[in-house]
């Protein structure tokens, strides 16, 4: 089996494909790969140091209002559709796979003029636009959200889930904890902004760190690496309460999750489907400066399941966050509710329901 597989600008579309990728060699030793991607993008970093071979592309993306940019955009698309051709040729896949980002519309659309077998991967509740221009020419689309299914033609949609939530189970969150400095015994918080940090969170947290002393739980605080030197520095002012551990960025994140029994996060798709595979409650404050407000679209099918509590950026401030952290975090039913509701929207073995899906369309094209 070769496969061929494009996504970028983020990690919330690189980690599923990274994810799947691992999860295909454990099913497929003898499976082929190959990584299309942008040379400037965070695929550039990640997938090379996975051993995957990696080919870039050079592409922009649409600007939402007229602009000239656009035309350049246009004609970028072309060269990268050209330069896709070339790759996929070379390789010869059975199948092309897009996780997102504009760096797969080129690619998977190359792929599906070249009649080679098509998938996309659609992370989020409200997809972007790159998803919504393949749409019409892949031969199968697959979600994570019920609500992303309005979008797509109902034939080619199928549910799978996020390849991440596979991928972070079976780890040691004692392992995880210690790694961070925590104790093992008592009940812990993680907080944290994406893997650059945000702002507004970090404004918050810092604006109540007296307020967490004294708690009966331990307090795991991620800047990002951007605003570590920053916080450290007011929590110096102020004076860093001993329950709460500041760290600029987490490389073991599967197994911090493990050890966690509250989360803090913005709502990108990717943590979601971690959380809700590992069952953990959480407090969502979505990034209202995404795609059509997709982040708060993806925290509401949490929240309104009773799995997460939904906290808008126009609403946080330092007790509105604590608020909402002692609530579940002091009132044991409350906490082991969310982590039942959790629990239940978790899609555990969403790796293996795409490799289906992929293992099925490869089939139907050799027919």
């Amino acid at each position: 089996m070769k496969i061929a597989v494009s996504g970028g600008g983020t990690g919330g579309h690189i980690y599923p494909a990274l994810a799947l990728i691992r999860e295909i060699q454990k099913l497929d030793k003898e499976a082929e790969f190959l990584y299309i991607g942008t040379q400037n993008g965070l695929e550039s970093k990640l997938v090379p140091r996975e051993n995957i071979p990696f080919k870039s592309i050079y592409i922009t993306g649409f600007k939402r209002k007229l602009s000239f940019d656009n035309i350049k955009t246009i004609f970028r698309f072309l060269k990268g559709v050209k330069d896709s051709k070339k790759y996929l040729k070379e390789f010869k896949p059975d199948v092309v796979i897009g996780t997102g980002g504009y760096v797969c519309g080129p690619v998977v659309y190359a792929a599906a003029k070249l009649g080679i077998p098509t998938i996309i991967h659609e992370q989020n509740s409200v997809p972007g636009l790159t998803n919504k221009f393949l749409s019409r020419y892949v031969n199968k689309i697959a979600i994570c959200f019920d609500e992303a299914k309005q979008f797509f033609p109902a034939n080619k949609t199928v549910f799978t889930g996020n390849p991440r939530a596979s991928e972070v189970l079976g780890k040691d969150g004692i392992k995880g904890r210690l790694s961070a400095g925590l104790s093992t015994t008592k009940p812990a918080v993680l907080i944290f902004g994406g893997s650059r940090g945000a702002r507004p969170i970090n404004e918050a947290v810092v604006k109540g760190f007296t307020e967490f002393s004294g708690k009966p739980y331990q307090v795991l605080y991620v800047t990002g690496d951007a605003h570590f030197e920053d916080v450290k520095k007011e929590a110096e002012l102020v004076g860093n309460p001993d329950n709460v551990v500041i760290k600029p960025f987490i490389h073991n994140m599967p197994e911090i999750l493990a050890g966690m029994d509250l989360v803090v996060s913005r709502a990108g798709a990717t943590t979601l489907a971690e959380l809700t595979s590992l069952g953990i409650p959480s407090i969502l404050i979505p990034s209202p400066y995404v795609t059509n407000n997709h982040q708060e679209k993806n925290a509401r099918s949490l929240s309104d399941h009773g799995a997460a509590e939904l906290l808008l950026e126009k609403d946080l401030t330092s007790n509105t966050l604590i608020g909402h952290i002692d609530r579940i975090m002091l009132n044991k039913q409350t906490n082991e509710e969310m982590k039942l509701q959790s629990k239940k929207m978790g899609v555990p073995d969403s790796a293996s329901r795409l490799y289906k899906v992929i293992e099925q369309l490869i089939k139907e094209n050799q027919k």
